[in-house]
């Protein structure tokens, strides 16, 4: 840069600041500094041997309001955080967001939208893990008056984001901010932040759930985690195991002259229990001799088929089991002998329960195991729960629409005139977001949004236990398959292990770099998955609170997890609609399933896990085959390395009615339930 270039920098930045006298007074060192030159050469100034005052001086004759200055100055502050000390980076990460932000906005707000469109595509590949919903908003906004017509951006305008930081950090920032003369971020981030500044260290990353990092999870960092020790297999020494060993030692499952008798007998004492759980079936005996026939001669096509698979390997739980009574042993035991193997061949009857005039207040839904109670969460904080044998008692309460065995029968559950058909469980202070009833159905956990878990007797009727400890809305909550311990998870990026006997949480998993949406138990108890707003479900270790695989490959929040059986698989839906089956030994994806439309809910494996059932917010049930098809894409995977698509068997449409939740009894019937919505008319 030349001597005259440097002169006209410097004029044009007093003039632009109103300096006149400072003006007057360079203009006559200028005139003396020329008056030398003639007399002495060697008195002018050299800029070029000093690079960085010729970068300052050339951006502070750039005007204010230039994007170049926006996309220099956001430019190395983004270079500066990345570089600096790892014990500080998450922390000085956090402000490139809100600042990317805001710097896109001024420019818009400036009308250069070609430079803001530049700025955008330059920088937004950093946030785009953590922020992908808010990315697509922001890039919507194309034109000043989008930014007061828009309610995303005209909010993000007026409000101030606050972020958590140590005070050594915070002085960091604000010196390198003035060394570097960075006006136009100081003044984003003073109109803008709002620091919440601690003393002390900072909080370590991995203790931190509120840290928004942009350090994202490479492929080649799940791998390593995926190789860490997993120890898959069904849970050993329970009731259904020690049964199904006896029945195969004498000669397999009951004959159906056995089948018949023991539910001729018990006929009478449960008929308006089958007839609310069964779907309002009639239960005459010449028809189920002939449906045990039929379902007694493709279990042996099933056994054939299931001995050709190496049988899952029997682990015992490392958790302290509770004890389980007699009576309920024997009711184990009762529905066992009567269990449906399904297939390919035998699809599952389904009874499906439609919640009407919940005017969109129902939140969640959820089934006990043998389908005799259902709990719906609701937007008012309530939780009610329906008993199907009264209800079916009830004249005018109890719907039954079931046109042949196969499509499923629906239960309306609503208001009647006269006595309140549900149980009313207040104590919540938030929308309910969560039900889970424990596997004897003596209990029903709730979370909500007001950042607790509460424990319910069905029973007694009353709240028994307030659980605290995570700091935002508890999204899901889940019993283990053993009862007493359950998992719930946050909005503040954990899931958490509890008993039903300690108010405190027993593990804390963190990990996730966004709200964990969905938990799940494993078959044997020893580990959980979570779902995450992040893209990725991760399996945890019960005992150590350790990731022990990272499963990548979907493209939207996951909303749904479902564990086979014998431990090998898990499914699990997104917000997209695509369900991917995942080998819980490799952490692979098996095979996608392409079919819904809109947000996958639930999902449910049967009691065997032949069938993968899936609900929907497209308003349908689908059934999936896992046996054959996870066999054809292990077998081509082997041959080829590519994997085949799950087979899809049925879809069950319902009357507009998306499916809020799904569960196989031990009998293999199918429940399920949602909330009846208006359908959407369009007028030509």
């Amino acid at each position: 840069m030349d001597e005259e270039a440097v002169v006209k920098f410097v004029e044009t930045y007093l003039k632009k600041k109103g300096f006149k006298q400072a003006e007057l007074a360079f203009h006559e060192e200028i005139q003396q500094q020329q008056k030398q030159q003639q007399s002495n050469s060697s008195n002018a100034i050299n800029i070029q041997s000093d690079p960085d005052l010729s970068s300052l001086l050339h951006s502070l004759s750039q005007p204010e309001d230039s994007p170049a200055r926006y996309q220099d100055e956001y430019g190395r502050l983004r270079t500066w955080a990345y570089s600096s000390l790892d014990l500080y980076r998450h922390e000085l990460l956090r402000v490139l967001y809100p600042v990317f932000v805001h710097c896109y906005m001024d420019i818009v707000a400036k009308g250069h939208i070609a430079e803001a469109r530049n700025f955008f595509n330059s920088f937004c590949e950093d946030h785009e893990m953590m922020h992908s919903r808010d990315l697509q908003k922001l890039e919507g906004v194309l034109s000043p008056s989008h930014l007061e017509e828009m309610e995303f951006a005209h909010t993000l305008r007026q409000s101030k984001v606050n972020i958590k930081i140590c005070q050594y950090s915070n002085e960091l920032l604000m010196q390198y901010l003035r060394k570097s003369k960075s006006t136009i971020i100081l003044g984003i981030i003073n109109e803008h932040i709002n620091f919440q500044v601690s003393p002390g260290q900072p909080i370590s990353i991995s203790d931190d759930p509120d840290a928004v990092t942009l350090i994202v999870s490479s492929q080649d960092a799940a791998n390593q985690i995926n190789k860490k020790k997993y120890i898959g297999g069904s849970i050993a020494f329970l009731l259904e195991d020690s049964l199904e060993e006896r029945l195969e030692k004498t000669g397999g499952f009951l004959s159906d002259s056995e089948k018949t008798e023991g539910e001729t007998k018990d006929g009478d004492m449960e008929e308006n229990k089958k007839r609310s759980i069964d779907g309002g079936k009639q239960g005459a005996s010449i028809k189920k001799s002939k449906k045990d026939k039929a379902a007694s001669a493709t279990a042996k096509v099933v056994r054939t088929e299931a001995n050709t698979v190496p049988a899952a390997p029997r682990v015992k739980p490392e958790l302290p089991l509770p004890v389980m009574p007699t009576e309920v042993e024997q009711s184990i035991l009762e529905d066992l002998r009567n269990r449906v193997q399904l297939s390919s061949a035998t699809l599952p009857s389904v009874s499906f329960y439609t919640f009407i005039n919940t005017h969109n207040g129902l939140n969640c839904s959820s089934i006990s195991h043998d389908g005799s109670l259902v709990a719906g969460g609701f937007s008012d904080s309530s939780l009610k729960v329906w008993d199907m044998a009264k209800l079916g008692q009830q004249a005018g309460n109890s719907i039954l629409q079931g046109e042949n065995d196969t499509a499923p029968s629906e239960h309306v559950l609503g208001p009647n005139s006269g006595k309140r058909s549900y149980t009313l469980f207040q104590g919540h202070s938030a929308p309910v977001h969560s039900a889970t009833f424990s596997p004897l159905g003596d209990f029903i956990l709730s979370s909500s949004a007001d950042t607790t878990v509460r424990l319910w007797s069905t029973k007694l009727n009353a709240n028994l236990v307030c659980y605290k400890g995570h700091n935002y809305p508890v999204w899901d909550v889940q019993f283990s398959p053993v009862g007493h311990y359950f998992a719930s998870a946050s909005h503040d990026r954990t899931a958490r292990i509890w008993s039903m006997d300690r108010i405190q949480p027993l593990r804390i998993m963190a990990g996730h770099l966004s709200d964990v949406d969905c938990v799940q138990w494993h078959a044997n108890c020893n580990y959980i998955a979570t779902g995450s707003s992040d893209k990725t479900v991760r399996l945890w270790d019960v005992q150590s609170g350790e990731c022990v695989r990272i499963f990548i490959g979907h493209r939207s929040m996951i909303l749904s997890l479902a564990m086979s059986p014998d431990g090998r698989y898990m499914a699990s839906g997104d917000e997209d609609g695509t369900i991917m089956m995942w080998d819980l030994s490799s952490g692979r994806c098996i095979s996608p399933l392409m079919g819904h439309n809109s947000c996958v809910w639930s999902l449910a494996f049967s009691c065997e896990g032949s069938l993968l059932a899936s609900g929907s917010a497209d308003c349908t049930v689908k059934l999936w085959d896992v046996t054959t098809s996870t066999k054809a894409a292990k077998t081509e995977e082997n041959k080829s390395g590519n994997t085949n698509r799950l087979r899809l068997l049925k879809t069950l449409p319902t009357k507009s009615t998306p499916v809020y939740a799904l569960r196989f009894s031990r009998r293999n019937l199918l429940f399920a339930a949602g909330a009846l919505s208006k359908p959407t008319t369009i007028k030509a």
